[in-house]
């Protein structure tokens, strides 16, 4: 878990580039890829620490998306904050919690 959370921070934050000569690439692609790798943290988080309170989670979480929103826009790298990333990152995060969740009732 904390190796992911390292691996996350570097990508949130390292220097943006544009890159759109790929066939998968579209606009809105960064908010899949914030939706996509926030569920993966929710639910590796919510495995590690089964018996957390929802709303310890919910606010761990969003606090770390928030900090790393506003580390972007600081740290003057080519990225910029932007308010629909922390919804992408919200959803993701929820998305995450209520997989595990389905499966822990469904499989145990």
């Amino acid at each position: 878990m904390p190796i992911y959370w390292a691996f996350l921070t570097y990508m949130l934050l390292k220097p943006g580039e544009e890159n759109h000569e790929y066939w998968f690439m579209f606009n809105g692609i960064d908010k899949v890829l914030h939706v996509s790798i926030f569920a993966a943290l929710g639910f590796s988080f919510i495995a590690a620490f089964p018996k957390i309170k929802f709303s310890y989670f919910f606010q761990i979480i969003l606090i770390y998306a928030f900090l790393t929103e506003i580390l972007q826009e600081e740290m003057g790298l080519g990225r910029s904050m932007e308010s629909l990333d922390i919804v992408a990152d919200t959803v993701g995060c929820l998305i995450g919690y209520y997989v595990y969740k389905v499966l822990v009732k469904r499989f145990f």
